[in-house]
């Protein structure tokens, strides 16, 4: 969709009621699987728990999630558009590295607003081999959607493919968040996410 002037725009159409009650299903499932996955890890959680504890069958479960890692890493996709959006946000006049590091606040934001079970998600992730490879595909699609705005600001393209700066930069910030991510699960969340990434992303910059 585009306005007069041929600019795209977001719908501002609510989600009808079998999307609603498809994400309240999907929230359920997950807050089920978070408990289950924290009290016995989440290799000795069977999804034929899950979909009990959450009274659906394994049928109905796996219509609303594609593996059992998706059950907690659903909402990465979208936390990576907001953060994409977020990013194309910023000022034009801001340079790359600091547009990156405030398109981050969208994470640090989450941790404030629930920081133990933040920290227990994060400890599970990082534990948890299954998780991090799944973990990381989602990433390698925040990636792509963060790579063309960065490209702008460049004066890059997809015309230039020769261009490894947009790609570079990107994956580099990202690697920050997740050595931001490991220090704050080790330090116990003492030290706050976003002063860790900060001390990451500067390391770059100092």
């Amino acid at each position: 969709m585009t306005d007069s002037s041929g600019t795209p725009t977001r719908s501002t159409a609510k989600p009808g009621l079998r999307e609603r009650m498809r994400a309240t299903i999907r929230a359920e499932v997950t807050e089920v699987a978070l408990r289950l996955f924290i009290e016995q890890g989440f290799d000795r959680t069977t999804v034929d728990q899950i979909a009990a504890e959450a009274g659906l069958s394994r049928a109905s479960l796996f219509r609303h999630f594609g593996t059992k890692e998706d059950i907690v890493l659903v909402d990465l996709e979208e936390i990576g558009r907001q953060i994409a959006d977020t990013l194309a946000a910023r000022p034009d006049e801001e340079r790359p590295w600091e547009a990156l590091r405030r398109a981050f606040d969208v994470m640090t934001e989450m941790n404030e607003a629930a920081p133990e079970r933040t920290l227990n998600y994060l400890r599970m992730l990082q534990e948890t081999p299954s998780l991090r490879a799944r973990h990381y595909e989602k990433q390698l699609g925040w990636q792509e959607m963060m790579v063309p705005e960065i490209a702008r600001r460049l004066g890059s393209g997809p015309d230039r493919p020769e261009d490894p700066r947009p790609t570079a930069l990107v994956a580099a910030a990202l690697a920050c968040a997740d050595a931001a991510s490991t220090g704050w699960v080790a330090c116990g969340g003492k030290v706050p996410l976003a002063v860790l990434l900060d001390r990451a992303m500067g390391a770059f910059t100092d």
